[in-house]
């Protein structure tokens, strides 16, 4: 794909040799990306290169978010890179947003698109506060409480069942153990607050991956799936990284999978709705007319 050679391009050239392991990572997770998209071809997932227009936009916008990224790891500055990244993904949901809404909306997505770009803006206000260690808590909360917007979100698309509370049981079975179990954690009294977060973000990836095992619409929960997912494995990085001497590593790995995982959050505003056959018959109509 051209925008995987402008992407990886991007990176060979910015990344520094101690952020190796961030090329590595990307590389794989565009490649991973791109066997989705191959896979589940026969699931409509043409659909979302249907319009070149707002798939270019999509692709600009992933370019943007990843070249802030690695000049936030390379150089620094986090107010000024951190927030340009962040605020690129808040951008992509709106622009995604904004185009649907032109082009009619789906019934299933109605509600969807609104609570998932809600989300997006309580991440974004989430990344502004964490940039200092001493605002950890309110950053914490605003993560928490986008979280319940993916979350319901998520249970707009499929009502809630067994399996979603089986799935995020055992997800913050996993998550405890990972908070308590090793002793090389120092959190500085805030463990309650750190396994309410584990709790709500546990939920919210066992509603995705639950949502993944629905018959229908399966490249689509799988598309939200994979961000939802990096996105906990992100947070789990970040504990590593806030709260251990070892932090240089997980500081990275925690960015690596953060942006990608609010892309694929952001984009799946279009995705989702793309998915649906009435939205298809309209795109179909309204080509006609141009």
């Amino acid at each position: 794909m051209i925008f995987e050679c402008i992407v990886l391009n991007f990176l060979y050239y910015y990344t520094l040799i101690k952020h190796k392991q961030f090329l590595n990572i990307c590389i794989f997770i565009l490649y991973f990306l791109n066997f989705v998209l191959n896979y589940y071809r026969g699931e409509k997932v043409e659909n979302f290169l249907k319009n070149k227009q707002i798939f270019i936009v999509n692709i600009i916008y992933l370019i943007l978010i990843l070249v802030f990224d690695v000049l936030l790891l390379t150089i620094g500055y986090p107010y000024v890179f951190k927030i340009l990244a962040s605020a690129m993904f808040v951008l992509c949901g709106l622009t995604n947003l904004i185009y649907i809404a032109k082009r009619g909306i789906a019934e299933r997505h109605k509600l969807y698109k609104y609570l998932m770009f809600i989300g997006l803006v309580f991440a974004f206000l989430g990344d502004v506060f964490l940039i200092e260690d001493s605002t950890f808590i309110p950053g914490a909360v605003l993560f928490a409480v986008g979280h319940v917007f993916f979350f319901a979100s998520y249970c707009l698309l499929y009502k809630i069942n067994w399996r979603d509370v089986l799935i995020s049981l055992a997800i913050f079975a996993v998550a405890l153990i990972i908070i308590l179990v090793p002793p090389i954690f120092d959190f500085r009294g805030m463990l309650p607050v750190i396994i309410v977060y584990a709790f709500i973000i546990s939920i919210m990836l066992g509603k995705a991956v639950s949502n993944a095992f629905q018959r229908d619409y399966r490249a689509e929960n799988l598309w939200i799936m994979i961000g939802s997912l990096l996105f906990f494995l992100s947070d789990a990085m970040l504990l590593f990284s806030m709260f251990t001497d070892i932090s240089g590593v997980f500081h990275t790995l925690c960015l690596v999978m953060y942006y990608p995982a609010e892309f694929l959050l952001a984009s799946s505003i279009y995705y989702a709705n793309q998915n649906s056959p009435e939205i298809s018959e309209n795109e179909e109509k309204i080509a006609k007319n141009h």
